[in-house]
């Protein structure tokens, strides 16, 4: 089995001096002196300088081959538990939409500098699997005749979006954090976050959501954002930055030139922003000058097109004058450039897949993301380098970048993780008791008529939890109406819980009117509603039955200016099982709702007229 600890009769050496015995061959390779000399961790030791490392980097690029080059470019996705022994399913979808077995497979054949890890992609079981997956693709990595480590990424960016669930930590997202207005606690659930990826072996987090969400309509950013306030985004992702390196990852600043006030979806579509330059600088630009100085170790691009920054009306990902003109020129960012996902519509609209991987590259990409076809994407970069359409100077300069990276991950010096790290790490007690406590200071309290919270288990006892039930972001909570019901009656109240969907049906309507009979209380977990959406209908109907109802928004805030009638409105900003057990102690008076909305909340009738400015939010003393 990947990644389990072997027991050898001395003086056998060990399977974790194995490992790392390997690790240091590859830094042989880039330093050309062992590890214990170039990177022991002795007092005594001599570090490397950067010019050192830098130096050594050069000359181990020199010995790649062209193909090799070109692989280093791909951060590939793969299906299965093992690097090597992925279940059959996954081997036969690998074969289908890759053309290779396994992910050791994938890293000899293709070389790919990355994979990125997916819950749906059968990658995130649990903590130890995912060590031992991530010391399989290491292995395979170090076993090409260029021995190479590979960076290892996922979308960790927690609340609505998260790849690795329980046991592991889940924090909260970015508009909760936001809410919470601490940036000491926006860099502890970073620095938390990262130091749990890094001792599963994943190095590079595609978090902070470095958007400014001016559009309550946003159908893919949203909650995933601090908030509408450029000042108050940059600080949060100038903490964030610090605490996911603080914990041992790149952190990844997203989605260059900023995704925060789109009305399409660039998974499906290709979006347009209509700022102008000048706007642009004022709203867009500051998260992510503010996450270049901190130090950021990569940024991702959008696919969304901005006439204003570029009139060819290019992909930003596509677009020399963002990617080079503004984002390495202007700003002076000189570190990884990584792509948005290259199987999204909004990159494939204008061109096609063969071309938009080189097209990117001359934009300015360094690490093509997950193409739909690899083999399409690889062929067309190796090509356009044969044909004289890329130099191979310019991919030095992006596979450098990629090398100083992983050397500064400290992937040359020891790429592989230990199950006895990871239990030392990963959802750890004390790590769980930060997340409850974070949670709690962003649970956000917009409506409490007379005062109607916190309730007693005394005055209320009998509560009926209804509503929608998305599913997980990892997998691993929920569902939501049972998250609420349980931490209720964990607080000795007698919580029956009800899933009536995000599109409750007249029979849906008929049983949940039912069931409110004798209750002292109902809940109403609501998702995305709107004006015209029969979660509406829902809380009509319920409140028409005179039970007192509280509302949770359990993704947007947005969503108390289409509700009426209730007695009190909570925010959690995801559902999560952190955020709705924060939640409900808020509701029961046992924690303080501290959190303040970081966007505006706009009348659904009149989008002039504001209903909740920024920084509301009601206490209880």
């Amino acid at each position: 089995m990947e990644g389990a600890r072997v027991q050898h009769r001395a003086p056998s050496p060990s399977r974790r001096t194995l490992l790392t015995a390997s690790a240091a061959a590859a830094a042989a390779a880039v330093t050309g002196v062992t590890a214990p000399a170039a990177f022991a961790d002795t007092p005594t030791a001599a570090a490397p300088t950067a010019a050192t490392t830098d130096r050594s980097l050069r000359a181990l690029l020199s010995r790649m081959s062209l193909e090799e080059k070109v692989g280093q470019l791909f951060v590939m996705r793969v299906y299965g538990h093992s690097a090597t022994t992925p279940d059959q399913a996954d081997i036969d979808a690998n074969v289908k939409e890759i053309g290779v077995r396994t992910a050791a497979e994938l890293v000899e054949r293709y070389h790919v500098g990355g994979i990125i890890y997916f819950a749906w992609a059968h990658n995130t079981r649990d903590p130890h699997q995912i060590a031992d997956l991530s010391n399989g693709i290491q292995r395979a990595g170090l076993a090409k005749a260029t021995p190479l480590p590979v960076l290892i990424a996922t979308d960790q960016e927690h609340g609505i979006v998260c790849r690795v669930g329980k046991p592991a930590t889940l924090m909260p997202g970015a508009m909760a954090l936001g809410a919470g207005g601490s940036h000491a606690d926006a860099r502890k659930a970073a620095q938390i976050a990262g130091a749990e990826l890094a001792a599963l072996g994943i190095r590079q987090n595609y978090a902070p959501d470095a958007d400014v969400n001016v559009n309550p309509a946003n159908p893919v950013i949203g909650v995933r954002s601090f908030g509408s306030e450029p000042d108050a985004v940059s600080a949060m992702v100038s903490a964030q930055v610090k605490g996911y390196q603080q914990g041992g990852v790149a952190a990844t600043a997203k989605h260059f030139p900023g995704h925060g006030d789109t009305a399409t979806d660039s998974h499906y579509g290709l979006p347009t922003i209509t700022h102008t330059r000048e706007q642009w600088g004022a709203l867009d630009a500051p998260p992510f000058r503010a996450a270049i100085a901190a130090g950021i170790d990569s940024i991702m691009t959008a696919h969304i097109v901005v006439p204003a920054l570029d009139p060819s009306e290019d992909p930003a990902t596509l677009s020399r004058p963002i990617l080079t003109g503004i984002l390495r020129e202007q700003l002076g960012y000189d570190g990884v450039v990584v792509t948005d996902a290259l199987g999204m519509e909004g990159v494939r609209s204008k061109y096609g897949d063969a071309r938009v991987a080189v097209l990117a590259i001359q934009a300015g990409v360094d690490q093509l993301l997950n193409p739909p076809d690899l083999s399409v994407s690889w062929n067309a970069v190796l090509a356009a380098v044969k044909n004289g359409e890329l130099t191979e100077a310019r991919l030095d300069e992006s596979i450098l970048r990629i090398l100083r990276l992983k050397a500064k991950l400290g992937l040359f010096k020891d790429p592989y993780v230990s199950h006895a790290g990871v239990d030392r790490t990963v959802g750890t007690v004390a790590h769980l008791a930060h997340a409850d406590r974070i949670a709690e200071r962003t649970t956000t309290l917009l409506v409490n008529e007379g005062g109607f919270l916190p309730v007693s288990r005394r005055s209320h006892p009998k509560v009926l939890v209804v509503g929608a039930d998305p599913a997980s972001p990892s997998g691993t909570t929920g569902p939501p109406t049972a998250t609420l019901a349980g931490a209720l009656n964990e607080l000795g109240f007698s919580a029956r819980a009800l899933s009536t969907g995000t599109a409750p049906t007249a029979a849906q309507l008929d049983a949940a009117v039912a069931a409110a009979a004798g209750r002292d209380l109902i809940v109403v977990g609501t998702y995305n509603l709107t004006a015209t959406s029969s979660q509406r209908t829902l809380l009509d109907r319920l409140v028409a039955t005179g039970v007192p109802v509280v509302t949770i928004a359990i993704r947007n805030p947005y969503d108390v200016a289409h509700t009426r009638g209730q007695r009190a409105t909570l925010a959690s900003y995801s559902w999560t099982d952190v955020e709705l057990q924060a939640a409900v102690r808020v509701l029961a008076g046992r924690a303080e709702p501290r959190g303040r909305l970081p966007v505006p909340v706009q009348s659904a009738a009149d989008p002039a007229k504001v209903l909740y400015p920024v920084g509301y939010g009601l206490s209880y003393t």
